[in-house]
């Protein structure tokens, strides 16, 4: 997979996204959505709505997934994020980006008729913000009868506009304002209507075209320095760098039953032991390290994506050295190590080869050789981990397999008509499905008050709130559904276990008999055993330890 170059030919949408597009536009389009925030928190579950002080300023679904998800992703001195595997979060982040400029530039025209048709008519403004503000509030907080009183509140103020306009109660220049007070809203209203509409066919246009698969460009072209001297654009294109070198590192964290975060849990394991010995006509056998045996597994199972079958290999094999540390269930944030060993996010391979010879009993950081597989168009990811051990002359050798589902399917939900079901006027037991409107009064009237304040998104979330983001964070493991509930994810999964442990219990008698052991004694008999359980493996809870 390949990255993208911010220079001033980067808003060319990049379609290589190998076996990720699906989840990676899925994630995207939740960038460009409309609807409440608190319907949305409650589909996917992992995320918090957060109320602000007024129900007016209220942000939608795009707005605050998109301002969450930068401010998490692009922020100061922010926490490290989970790698996510089959996802390009570079390319998440930047729809973001790209999806908020285009809300800026909604809010810059916004602005413009807010000032010239609000605020230089502030009093009846007012008044009319005071009617919408209690039917959001009404709304909001699912009261009874919410449309009616807000409608008589509407009506209240309508009347009031009117009786202004007829009989002003001061003459002269003062009574020319008090009869447009409170009609120049009404004209900024319907201008801000059309913008407000174009914007809406314009973002959902886009939504609707990540969800079904076609390539939408994340134009963003504050991220292009214009000249050496653009401090935030080289800033900008710094942290998106970032993201790209985090997505690649090979430190990971080990969270108990919630199992290597970014990989999923571990659903199945198998393990080959058993103590060294010399083969028949040697007084001894050729030392060797740990690390010597993972490299022959790794060079054995890098051979599973060829196959004398045709169309039998098995396609975006990914071999890894990983180093992965414990963390509790528990914990809401991970971090990384510095100093030497490291190069920027990533273990120097001089560090991560001693680490794979050095035994770890007494603790600390293990090495992992991860052989991982991303099929159903990036929805199912599959891990399967090797660790060497060699403790007291045995040698354990353990594969375990994980499972990384599908996001949660509300991401790959498409834009919908609004609609709302009433009693026939004549047949009244009777129902029907009208159609409502793409953009009502009331969401008019919220982008209005909200443009103002377009460049203080501290101070809007103040005042509408936003959405709260799972800890510790990764686009992928924080909203992912089960594997389980899929026959064909099943299969996938189960089906790669058998050429994966074949790959290593090959790749090791070969080694063993290279450095005089005796492997036909012990290895190939619980080799065949370990095949067979293998040929009936069910996927099960390898990290949830029963007591009873």
């Amino acid at each position: 997979m390949t990255t993208l170059d911010m220079t001033p030919g980067a808003q060319i949408p990049r379609t290589d996204a190998g076996p990720q597009t699906a989840v990676t536009q899925a994630l995207s389009s939740a960038a460009y959505r409309d609807g409440e925030i608190g319907q949305f928190a409650t589909d996917v579950t992992d995320v918090t709505a957060k109320k602000g002080r007024f129900a007016l300023f209220r942000p939608n679904v795009g707005e605050a997934f998109s301002k969450a998800l930068i401010s998490r992703a692009l922020g100061g001195d922010r926490k490290p994020l989970v790698p996510s595997f089959g996802v390009d979060t570079r390319q998440v982040v930047e729809h973001c980006l790209a999806a908020e400029e285009l809300r800026h530039a909604r809010d810059r025209q916004l602005s413009t008729v807010s000032v010239v048709t609000g605020l230089l008519f502030l009093p009846g403004t007012l008044i009319w913000l005071g009617a919408f503000q209690l039917r959001a509030w009404l709304k909001r907080d699912n009261t009874r009868g919410a449309d009616t009183y807000g409608a008589l509140a509407l009506i209240a103020t309508a009347v009031l506009a009117a009786v202004l306009l007829l009989r002003p109660p001061a003459d002269g220049v003062l009574g020319i304002y008090l009869r447009i007070t409170m009609l120049a809203p009404v004209l900024g209203w319907y201008l801000a209507r059309r913008i407000v509409e174009r914007s809406a066919k314009d973002l959902r246009g886009r939504w609707q075209d990540l969800v079904e698969g076609t390539a939408v460009a994340a134009t963003v072209a504050k991220a292009v320095p214009r000249d050496d001297l653009d401090k935030k654009a080289n800033d900008l294109r710094d942290k998106l760098g970032r993201l790209d070198a985090e997505q690649e590192t090979n430190i990971h964290h080990y969270a108990g039953p919630k199992g290597i975060l970014g990989a999923g849990r571990r659903w199945g394991e198998w393990r080959l032991a058993d103590t060294l010995h010399p083969a028949e006509g040697h007084v001894d056998f050729r030392a060797f390290h740990p690390w010597d045996l993972v490299r022959r597994i790794s060079a054995h199972l890098k051979g599973l994506g060829v196959s004398h079958v045709a169309n039998s290999g098995i396609p975006d094999v990914a071999i890894k050295q990983w180093v992965v540390f414990d963390v509790s269930e528990t914990a809401d944030e991970i971090s990384r190590p510095a100093g030497a060993d490291m190069d920027g996010e990533r273990m120097r391979d001089f560090a991560v080869q001693g680490l794979a010879d050095k035994q770890t009993f007494p603790g600390g950081p293990r090495h992992y050789l991860a052989t991982q597989f991303i099929t159903h168009d990036g929805k199912l990811v599959i891990t399967f981990t090797v660790t060497v051990t060699l403790l007291a002359n045995v040698l354990s050798i353990s594969v375990a397999g994980y499972a990384l589902g599908p996001v949660k399917g509300v991401f790959f939900d498409k834009p919908k008509d609004k609609e709302k079901t009433i009693a026939k006027t004549v047949k009244f037991w009777e129902e029907r499905t009208v159609k409502l409107p793409l953009i009502d009064n009331d969401e008019v009237v919220r982008q209005a008050v909200r443009a103002p304040f377009h460049r203080m998104p501290g101070l809007l979330g103040w005042l509408g709130g936003g959405l709260g983001l799972p800890e510790p964070f990764g686009l992928r493991h924080a909203w992912v559904a089960t594997a389980w509930n899929n026959r064909s994810m099943v299969d996938n999964a189960l089906n790669a276990s058998v050429p994966v442990l074949n790959a290593v219990h090959t790749a090791t008698l070969e080694f063993l008999q290279e450095h005089d052991l005796d492997a036909d004694r012990f290895f190939k008999n619980r080799t065949s055993i370990i095949k067979s359980e293998a040929q009936g493996s069910r996927p099960y809870k390898v990290d949830q330890f029963d007591a009873g």
